[in-house]
């Protein structure tokens, strides 16, 4: 502790008051508690995670990935540490040399093939503005210059590594060697500087096919001749452009003409100044043609067959290092040169790198012209004609080879699964080990054949521009399938795999040292001393050492180039040899394996044959049972993403990748995901509409495709999203669904059969639309209604009885109707708040209608005639009681004066003779057209203004209906419960508190609404009674005198209506026009005329004649059934049944009139109303009066 290190001055000064004690048992506790909450919480983790997601890593939720490879943390100097010093400066250099290629070519192959490849991307032609690639190119310039000092730096290395080696075989005998170089052959340098080689080519390749980077940069070069006319405009220093134009011509001599690779092997190899000969040593010469020859060996041997890893990477350095041999000691070995012309048979193309295609051939004749004079054209055309029969037979075999490719990785996979879910027995490790070794291999070599077909076979199309069949599109994209699979193989049981691989690496790592300590044994055994035998102990201690660690690049690196040093001397016997060889080509498998699987599962050539996507994507919808093969489909368009971010020509990659992106939407929307969608949409409907009989759905005759599987599907990662199938078909049904049902509401019960069916054929969870539902039969809205309220008045005939109203005529079959349910099924749509809207509406209506009805009556013909009617039932009236007065005998009844009168009065009638009268009188005032009077059309218009009287009845009653409807769970209205209050008791929250009160205002207003509605009856005769009443339109007080008239005028036209039912011709016909006792029964309300119109006892007169002419007919034909008159009595029979017919309909007005009278409360006269009306606002003031009287009478008063 810091107390003890105290000097011993302060000794003295120490006092312990436990401050200290205090401080330290806190933090402990503090300590203690952080540890048992991080513990409960890991603990949690590890519930919430289920055992087997341990097991499988899944490829699209990937938060955590494992990355196997080793890294190097010593230098390679403290790795390369013998006795031997001048082998550790030899195996340094070369290892330092092997280091900086693979570096190099790791940049190429991310950086600078995809900055190249990409260029001009992402942009079409169309969104293509003037300038645009100028301004690319201008973006693109640094990254030319980065690849200049690339190519630049590649030059070197090549140089060097030509240097290191040439140093090392020296022909001159005189001179030191630094090592005894017989039989020593560093091929592992050969194959590095032959890697480094084929970067240059492909650089060449890539900027040879790009047609568009030639392009800008022609046009860039145009622009830069303008700027150079007048550099002020653009602001630019005249100074400094020539400078940036002998760039630029550095820039295009050296990487757009094609010269990279040539340039590279027509660099000056011999020092100038007495350095270090190359083209003239000879023993360099034959060491270098010996090593090519050796990889050649290796290469040729595996080119084509299964086991095949990286042979045709290494030909094409081969190639590249034939040339360089040539360039520089100038000597062709014809015999070897046709060898490798040979394998253009086998090979007729290799793929550099994406879409780029190399043909070996082409690259030999063009590079060392004077052998190709050598061998006959015969050959090289046979070549040519080799290739275009490869394409025509790959693309017979492809499906075959599908199949085979099918069998062996779905068998591959099962021994994969087998292999690593059973338990290692300790007893068998070292088998096991071995058994598991070989099955990663085995993934491989299948990854590695199924990506060599795809890439060739697609590149080979499109370099020669020949069209693919569908089948071909197919199977390839088949194979691009089963090459993910095998990626996501490995990457599923990636803990596994790890597992397996570090203990592989140690085994085999075991066998080599067990190989290399034999040999080391060989070499100490034997006492004969020399150089050197001293080397190759060396060697060999080194490899050993080396091997004693982590499987690194550098460390595998080294073993190689030592052993190249070991094994001369004959330390190992053959059989030794070839073990060791296979071990170490086995280790470097296993320690770079997942890179490996990566690279050759690598689908980012796909990028360049999109065009293959949408058949692909047809093809999966048409075969829609294996539907789950769109992951890894998806899976090999997205491999694409990481080479895109090196695009350099445009604002920022994210451009390139967002135009990816849409477009491969587009694709997959047009060509899998709207079909689905309208398929499954059409499917519901014709299953629903099933009793339609549309069309024949016999899945015998027409088929069936389960479209359900692609809902089975978990959601595709691509980019940063996933497309969730299920979940866009979902949202387009409920779209559609929601969107045809606000459209037409009466197809609610159809739209909601479609979504239970959705969600029993298909899994699919969908959203209710809780749009207010109507009824099938739903008529005509509310809303439509009120809005033509003058149209529907006068097309619809109402029916007092059932409330009900009917279409007048209809071009259809069917009339429709409509009644209560229909409006309170519209009210429920639109709410209760429409029911004042339609009543405003409606008193606006009548506004317009009365202005009419008051013209009428103004009328001076019909106002005359009115006038002279009036006067004339007076007359009768007070003749007849000045003679019933006189004629009663003097029996004390004069007591009775005014009772009498007023019984006298009631035998007082409207003579019907006289309504005929007026009837005739009018139609000689003129006809219509349509032969209607103005008797006619004052009837129409008083059944206009009933009819909408009667549809303000039906508003009332469907509000009724509809509150009762909301109501009915409501278990007792009488004592609602109030949540405001529960909510406060609990002291819930502010927004429960919110909700309470709202759903109280809800219930009290659905409880009042049901309880009483309102009186729009009275709302509408108090707004048009006053003015109707005014001594202004004393001219409407006439109306009660022309009811008989009208009523006759009505039973005429009723009669008629109904009679037209029996006839054909049904224009015209009716059984109900209740509109007019409505219309009748409503005016008389407003003029207050009940008790005027009474006094004309107009029914009972109408009565008393009909029955008078009955009466008199059947006198008539009880007469003639005596005479027997056939003709005679048939007549009577009809007059007979005339009669009764006007009679009952005379009777059936009366009584529509009689019940409308009862809506306006027809038992009250004006004057008795405002009486009642006095006296309940007394009352109301006698209540709230001055409570402090205390003498208040115990008796009840009686008024």
């Amino acid at each position: 502790m810091a107390v003890e290190t105290l000097s011993p001055d302060w000794e003295f000064d120490r006092v312990d008051d436990g401050s200290q004690k205090i401080h330290a048992e806190v933090q402990l506790k503090n300590y203690g508690k952080f540890l048992e909450e991080y513990t409960s919480q890991l603990r949690r983790i590890e519930d919430a995670l289920d055992d087997s997601i341990g097991d499988v890593w899944d490829f699209n939720l990937d938060p955590i990935a494992l990355k196997l490879l080793p890294y190097e943390q010593s230098s390679l100097l403290e790795l390369i540490k013998t006795e031997n010093k001048v082998l550790n400066k030899v195996i340094t250099v070369y290892a330092a040399l092997c280091c900086e290629i693979k570096k190099l070519k790791y940049e190429a192959e991310t950086k600078f093939y995809n900055g190249l490849l990409f260029y001009g991307e992402g942009v079409t032609d169309s969104s293509m503005v003037e300038g645009d690639c100028q301004i690319q190119m201008g973006r693109f310039i640094s990254f030319l210059q980065e690849l200049s000092c690339f190519v630049t730096r590649c030059y070197e290395v090549v140089m060097n590594v030509v240097h290191q080696l040439a140093a090392l075989y020296i022909s001159n005998k005189i001179a030191p060697k630094i090592i005894e170089t017989t039989g020593v052959h560093f091929q592992t340098m050969y194959e590095h500087l032959g890697e480094l080689l084929t970067v240059l080519l492909t650089l060449d390749e890539i900027i040879d096919n790009h047609i568009i980077l030639k392009d800008h940069w022609t046009m860039y070069k145009r622009l830069l001749k303008s700027v150079h006319h007048n550099p002020s405009k653009f602001g630019i220093q005249e100074e400094k452009l020539k400078p940036f134009e002998k760039f630029l011509l550095k820039l295009e001599g050296q990487l757009l003409d094609g010269m990279i690779f040539q340039a590279c092997i027509e660099q000056q190899f011999d020092s100038l100044n007495g350095g270090v000969s190359v083209s003239k040593n000879s023993t360099f010469a034959e060491e270098f043609a010996h090593s090519i020859r050796s990889i050649f060996a290796n290469v040729e041997a595996k080119l084509g067959e299964p086991s095949e890893i990286d042979q045709r990477d290494k030909y094409v350095g081969i190639c590249g290092l034939f040339v360089l041999h040539f360039h520089i000691f100038r000597t062709v070995d014809k015999k070897f040169y046709k060898s490798l012309l040979d394998i253009c048979k086998k090979v007729p193309a290799i793929t550099l790198t994406a879409n780029i295609v190399w043909f070996p051939d082409n690259f030999l004749i063009q590079k060392i012209p004077a052998a190709a004079k050598l061998v006959d054209r015969k050959s090289l055309q046979a070549i040519k004609v080799h290739r275009d029969s490869f394409l025509q037979q790959k693309a017979q075999s492809l499906t075959k080879d599908v199949q085979s490719y099918y069998v062996f990785v779905s068998s591959w996979m099962m021994k994969m699964e087998s292999i690593l879910s059973k338990e290692q027995r300790m007893d068998k490790f070292a088998e096991d080990l071995t058994s598991r070794c070989n099955i990663f291999i085995q993934g491989f070599l299948y990854a590695y054949s199924i990506s060599t077909i795809i890439k060739t076979t697609m590149n080979l199309y499109m370099s020669m521009q020949k069209p693919m069949t569908k089948t071909s599109v197919k199977a390839l994209c088949r194979l691009v399938e089963l090459l993910k699979a095998i990626e996501h193989m490995f990457y599923r049981r990636s803990m596994v795999v790890a597992d397996s691989v570090s203990h592989i690496t140690q085994h085999l790592q075991h066998q080599a040292l067990n190989s290399i300590s034999v040999a080391k044994k060989r070499v100490i055994s034997d006492k004969k001393y020399s150089e050197q035998r001293l080397d190759v102990l060396s060697a060999l201690v080194l490899a050993e050492n080396t091997l004693n660690g982590p499987s690194t690049k550098q460390r595998r690196l080294i073993i190689s180039l030592a052993l190249s040093v070991g094994t001369q001397m004959k330390t190992f016997k053959d059989e030794e040899l070839f073990p060791l060889q296979v071990v170490m080509k086995k280790l470097d498998l296993i320690s770079e394996l997942r890179e490996r699987v990566q690279t050759q599962c690598d689908c980012c050539f796909l990028y360049w044959h999109r065009a293959v996507f949408p058949i692909y994507l047809d093809d999966v919808y048409e075969n829609a049972v294996d539907a789950a093969r769109l992951h890894y489909m998806f899976s090999a368009l997205r491999d694409c993403v990481p080479a895109m971010m090196h695009a350099r020509h445009l604002e920022s990659y994210e451009v390139l990748l967002d135009c990816y992106d849409k477009e491969i939407m587009e694709i997959l929307n047009e060509h899998l995901l709207d079909k689905l969608c309208k398929e499954i949409e059409k499917d519901l409907r014709l299953s629903v509409h099933t009793h339609l009989k549309l069309d024949d759905r016999n899945p015998f005759k027409v088929g069936m495709k389960d479209l359900a599987l692609f809902f089975s599907l978990n959601p595709i990662r691509f980019f940063n999203r996933f497309i969730d199938i299920r979940a866009y078909v979902t949202h387009y049904l409920d779209k559609t669904f929601y969107n045809l049902t606000t459209v037409a509401l009466h197809d609610w019960a159809t739209y909601s059969e479609m979504r239970n069916l959705a969600m029993q054929r298909y899994g699919l969870v969908m959203t209710e639309a809780h749009l207010p539902s109507q009824t099938l039969e739903q008529g005509l809205d509310v809303l439509e209604i009120m809005r033509n309220i003058h149209i529907f008045v006068s097309r619809y005939l109402y029916n007092l009885n059932n409330q009900i109203f009917i279409e007048r005529t209809s071009n259809n079959k069917h009339l429709n109707t409509i009644n209560i349910r229909h409006i309170a099924n519209s009210i429920r749509t639109h709410g209760t708040g429409i029911m004042n809207t339609t009543v405003n509406f409606t008193y606006q209506f009548l506004k317009k209608k009365f202005y009419i009805f008051s013209q009428f009556m103004y009328d001076e013909h019909i106002k005359s005639r009115l006038i002279k009617d009036i006067r004339f039932f007076r007359e009768i009236k007070d003749q007849n009681d000045h003679k019933n007065y006189f004629n009663y005998p003097s029996s004390g009844l004069e007591s009775l004066g005014p009772i009498m009168v007023k019984y006298s009065a009631t035998n007082e009638k409207y003579p019907f003779e006289r309504a005929e009268k007026f009837n005739r009188g009018i139609r000689k005032l003129g006809i219509t057209p349509e032969g209607q009077s103005y008797l006619d059309q004052f009837r129409q218009l008083i059944s206009q203004i009933g009819n909408a009287m009667g549809y303000v009845r039906m508003i009332r009653s469907g509000g009724l209906h509809c509150s009762s409807n909301a109501i009915r769970f409501v278990p007792d209205l009488e004592d609602i419960v109030n949540f405001e209050e529960l909510v406060k008791e609990e002291g819930l929250a502010e927004e429960t508190l919110k909700a309470a009160r709202h759903l109280d205002s809800v219930l009290s207003d659905h409880t009042r609404n049901s309880a009483e509605g309102t009186e729009y009856f009275k709302m509408l005769v108090d707004v048009f009674a006053p003015e109707f009443r005014r001594p202004k339109n004393i001219h409407l007080r006439n109306f009660y005198i022309i009811v008989p008239p009208l009523a006759l005028n009505f039973v005429e036209h009723s009669i008629s209506c109904k009679e037209k039912l029996n006839k054909k011709n049904k224009i015209g016909a009716a059984f109900t026009d209740d509109g007019f006792a409505m219309g009748v029964a409503y005016i008389l309300k407003l003029l207050d005329q009940y008790q005027e119109f009474d006094s004309l006892h107009w029914f009972q007169s109408v009565r008393e004649k009909y029955l008078k002419e009955i009466r008199a007919v059947a006198k008539q034909q009880n007469v003639q059934s005596a005479s027997q008159d056939e003709k005679l009595l048939q007549t009577m029979n009809l007059t007979h049944k005339r009669l009764d017919i006007y009679l009952q309909e005379f009777e059936l007005l009366y009584f529509s009139l009689s019940s409308a009278r009862i809506f306006f409360r027809a038992d009250k006269t004006a004057a008795e109303e405002n009486q009642e009306k006095k006296e309940k606002e007394e009352e109301t003031k006698t209540s709230n009066g001055d409570l402090s009287d205390s003498t208040v009478s115990a008796e009840p008063v009686v008024k």
